[in-house]
């Protein structure tokens, strides 16, 4: 039988209308918001009117660092969503809305796959309900009235050589990394140094999904920190008054947007940072929504558990108040044998000891999520490749770390192939065994908390920083920001900074480059290694391929 792709899949779902998945969850159609047949937000007001429920239980599905193999995160998400419902649980998804940054860049679409995907697939990926334009909009009218505000007589008294608000589009283009901008004489303004970033890495992305209502959304834009005067003093969004015009455009923005499985189950899709740049996880108003509609919600936090899970354990659960009952650690058979030196070409061979070696990666993570006091439950996302001596290797690894290993057949299958996990998915939250607390305590000095990250996550020797880096925490410490929670932004492919170091590499040593403060989203950024904020296109970009077919659908998009 011909191998079907992912859209072809996409496209033969039987889609019911969205009211009726609301319904599924007890939303009544004058509380949703349709964009077409198969999408809608949810109203603010129905958020707010759940305020006084309780909570179901909160699932978080990471992973080992991701490998040029592919692990199958989302779809593991999305898997489990659909095996929960399958084995009579009711249980909502929660992930992030798609790039097109990546999108046209490299990694394709990002709704899941095979037989446990998110549809509509095309429209996820594409411009969906338009939230990442209002972000890019919000973002980019606030620069154009930091210059605007300078250029007719700067009352603010703004050092035009420390504007740090940079401008965003949700592409990848390394051109815009650095420019300069009002080139062309007085009415163009005073030519100046900027760059741009990709919107998913905007402060107001994150804010976006942080906020827990319009009133803190309006507040927190207001707290960003775009500029400082010669006498190094702050100056704010809210001084240049463009908070409440970026609350306009981001109104609808703020609302959760609801769509489907291909098994009809509800999936919430909401917000999209990157976990490598910024903290990788889907909104707090969509999570806590689908919380108080479900009694279980498994959702994702983006690439390994060294970035995504780190960060949804130390900044998401810290601000939102929420606690993982158990967490599923998605790995592969291919990705162990990669960890373990093997070349992807290679992959399909049988290599027990190469999967035992590669085997380090994945209890590390083990490991490292245990240390925020929950659960664990390893899912091998198979391979048709996958041998059993080879699978056996990895279930025998993940009990000597005190744990159990369950084989996952959802991406052939769908939720047929996942009750397994399901089962005991159900069973580990029902038990309550976990006993979740971050990482580190808000009154630990910044730096501090970058090192106990770099050391207890990456296992890393030391962090090197300058003084000027170590200069400019302290100040913001003095500034009041020392409570703030730490974002990291590194490579995902490594527990180091340096991408091809595999495995579980010790005696290494993390590089912070520069420092960021987001007082609106509310933590610092520490850039490490290599990483950029504005990724460019591969030498052969995806985009090349994606195109309109004869009847007028998209083809190429994974």
């Amino acid at each position: 039988m011909a191998h079907k792709t992912d859209i072809e899949i996409a496209r033969k779902a039987s889609k019911l209308p969205i009211q009726q998945i609301g319904q599924k969850l007890g939303i009544a159609w004058e509380h949703l918001l349709p964009f077409g047949h198969d999408k809608a937000k949810i109203s603010e007001a129905f958020v707010a009117s759940l305020a006084d429920r309780p909570d179901g239980k909160l699932i978080l599905v990471t992973a080992i660092n991701p490998t040029p193999a592919g692990e199958g995160k989302t779809t593991t998400t999305v898997g489990l969503g659909d095996g929960l419902n399958a084995i009579g649980k009711k249980a909502a998804i929660c992930i992030r809305e798609a790039s097109l940054g990546p999108c046209f860049g490299m990694k394709g679409g990002a709704a899941g796959g095979g037989y446990a995907q998110v549809i509509p697939m095309e429209e996820m990926n594409l411009h969906f309900t338009g939230d990442f334009h209002a972000v890019t909009s919000a973002h980019n009218l606030l620069s154009a009235m930091i210059d605007n505000h300078i250029y007719w007589g700067n009352a603010l008294e703004i050092d035009q050589r420390r504007v740090v608000w940079r401008r965003v589009m949700d592409m990848n283009d390394r051109a815009l990394r650095d420019v300069v901008t009002s080139l062309g004489g007085v009415t163009n303004g005073f030519p100046s140094q900027s760059g741009f970033d990709i919107t998913v890495a905007s402060e107001v992305m994150a804010i976006l999904c942080l906020s827990t209502d319009l009133a803190d959304l309006n507040a927190r834009l207001g707290d960003i920190i775009v500029a400082y005067r010669r006498d190094k003093t702050p100056v704010y969004c809210r001084d240049i008054k463009a908070d409440g015009a970026m609350t306009v455009l981001l109104q609808q923005a703020m609302q959760p947007n609801l769509v489907q499985t291909l098994e009809n189950n509800p999936a919430f899709v909401h917000g999209g940072p990157f976990a490598n740049i910024a903290h990788g996880c889907n909104s707090i108003v969509a999570t806590k929504t689908a919380l108080k509609l479900a009694d279980y919600v498994v959702t994702e936090a983006g690439f390994g558990a060294d970035l995504g899970a780190e960060k949804f354990m130390n900044i998401k659960c810290r601000k939102a108040n929420l606690a993982p009952a158990v967490v599923v650690v998605v790995a592969t058979i291919r990705a162990m044998k990669m960890n373990g030196g093997v070349a992807k070409a290679d992959l399909g061979q049988e290599n027990v000891a190469a999967v035992q070696a590669g085997c380090a990666n994945l209890g590390r993570h083990i490991e490292n999520v245990k240390s925020f006091g929950v659960p664990v439950i390893v899912a091998i996302n198979h391979f048709a490749t996958d041998t059993q001596a080879e699978a056996n290797a990895v279930k025998d690894y993940v009990t000597t770390q005190g744990t159990e290993a369950i084989m996952c057949r959802h991406w052939a299958q769908g939720s047929a192939g996942i009750t397994d996990l399901a089962i005991r998915v159900a069973a580990i939250a029902d038990a309550d065994m976990a006993n979740f607390a971050p990482l580190y305590p808000d009154d630990m000095p910044l730096f501090e908390k970058i090192q106990t990250i770099a050391r207890r996550i990456y296992r890393a020797d030391d962090v090197l920083a300058d003084k000027k880096i170590r200069d400019q925490l302290r100040a913001w410490e003095d500034a009041g920001y020392g409570h703030l929670p730490v974002c990291m932004a590194k490579t995902p492919y490594s527990f180091s900074t340096d991408p091809n170091l595999r495995g579980a590499p010790t005696g290494h040593s993390v590089p912070v480059r520069e420092v960021r403060l987001s007082a609106g989203a509310g933590f610092i950024v520490a850039i490490c290694g290599e990483i950029m904020t504005m990724p460019g296109l591969p030498r052969v970009p995806s985009a090349e391929t994606i195109t309109l077919n004869g009847a007028g659908q998209i083809d190429g998009l994974f």
